[in-house]
């Protein structure tokens, strides 16, 4: 059963009484048939709890440094007249009370908790953002992660992995931006495509023509839940693991990139489309060196005149985009790079991508 989480918050250009606001808010609790606990808040203002029928439950404070704020918790299945009555009746209530004190209001709509699908995750810098899911389509547990497919009314079907948003049928951005965002011809070109198990970028390097492409996918149950759940992304090119064109190998990329070192195979393109902490069967001792030993094998196997591409981080992320060009500059040969910031609808952000080549 989930719990709806309501607040207000009033902001206050100086501090208040506590007596001359409790009392009223108060007789709003008590026509809701709600009772008060008063706690000790040792000098640090008014705090109440407030308990009535169905469950609810609500918190009232009185902050020393000039804020009132008022928590609500109440079942989904609770009376929404009745529940959106009291938060009405509470806000006209408080408006009049500090009338001429109020430097900002703010209403949210309410958190959803614990409902049966999930509507929140964190940007890449951790602000919350609540989307509009409304199914789950797709979920297992593979030997490696957790995979999701969820549907949104905004950007259609969305693959989660761990938690994680990777890609939307809206995300045609991505594709294009780790493409090299229309700036490449990849006919008759050779191709390594690192993850991409949900066949977008795959798809769209198909339509060009390319002389092969094998894609280096650790994770068969994602290719599963793709080709059915993921179809205006990856097309057909998920239903078969040959095409004209193209391989998919179901294996672990970093053996199979330490394989084509030793036999000396090149290609014009690799495109980096692994998880954002890439899985592998041969983890390193931490993150940063399993991302520079993906990183050097990928430019070992890249042609001289070769283009590598990756994702990179969200805008905000600068540390963590600093640390990453710090990695390039202590691979086995020299690379340059540049970068480029696109926004990834599903995202809700800005998002860096990478264009690395060997110097």
């Amino acid at each position: 059963m989930a719990v709806l989480h309501h607040s207000l918050d009033f902001i206050l250009s100086s501090p208040v009484d506590s007596a001359s606001t409790v009392p009223s808010l108060l007789s709003i609790f008590h026509e809701q048939e709600m009772t008060e606990t008063v706690h000790d808040t040792k000098g640090h203002g008014y705090l109440a709890t407030l308990v009535g029928k169905h469950g609810r439950l609500a918190l009232l404070r009185v902050h020393s440094h000039g804020m009132v704020t008022i928590d609500l918790q109440c079942y989904q299945e609770d009376s929404v007249a009745e529940v959106d009555n009291l938060l009405n009746a509470l806000e006209k209530k408080l408006k009049a009370l500090l009338s001429g004190n109020i430097k900002r209001f703010k209403r949210l709509p309410a958190l959803i908790r614990g409902a049966e699908v999930d509507r929140y995750w964190p940007t890449s810098d951790d602000r919350l953002i609540e989307y509009d899911i409304d199914q789950v389509l797709y979920e297992e547990d593979s030997a490696y992660q957790n995979i999701q497919i969820l549907h949104s009314k905004q950007y259609g079907n969305i693959l989660v992995l761990n938690g994680d948003i990777n890609l939307a049928d809206s995300d045609t951005a991505y594709t294009h931006a780790i493409m090299g965002s229309g700036k490449e011809s990849y006919t008759g070109k050779e191709v390594l495509i690192l993850g991409g198990g949900d066949g977008g970028i795959l798809a769209e390097v198909v339509k060009q023509k390319p002389k092969m492409i094998t894609m280096l996918e650790i994770d068969q149950k994602v290719i599963d839940g793709c080709k059915t759940h993921m179809r205006k992304t990856c097309g057909d090119v998920l239903d078969n693991l040959t095409g004209d064109c193209y391989q998919i190998l179901v294996e672990d990329c970093v053996p199979v990139l330490k394989k084509y070192v030793q036999e000396g195979r090149m290609f014009d393109y690799v495109i980096n489309d692994l998880t954002a902490v890439p899985i592998s069967t041969e983890p390193e001792d931490s993150m940063w060196e399993f991302l520079r030993l993906i990183l050097d094998l990928s430019i070992k196997v890249l042609h001289p005149s070769g283009k590598y591409f990756t994702q990179g981080n969200g805008v905000n992320m600068t540390d963590a985009l600093t640390l990453y060009e710090e990695q390039l500059e202590k691979l086995s040969c020299p690379v340059g790079f540049s970068k480029e910031v696109v926004c990834v609808p599903s995202y809700l952000e800005l998002w860096v991508f990478y264009t690395i080549w060997k110097k």
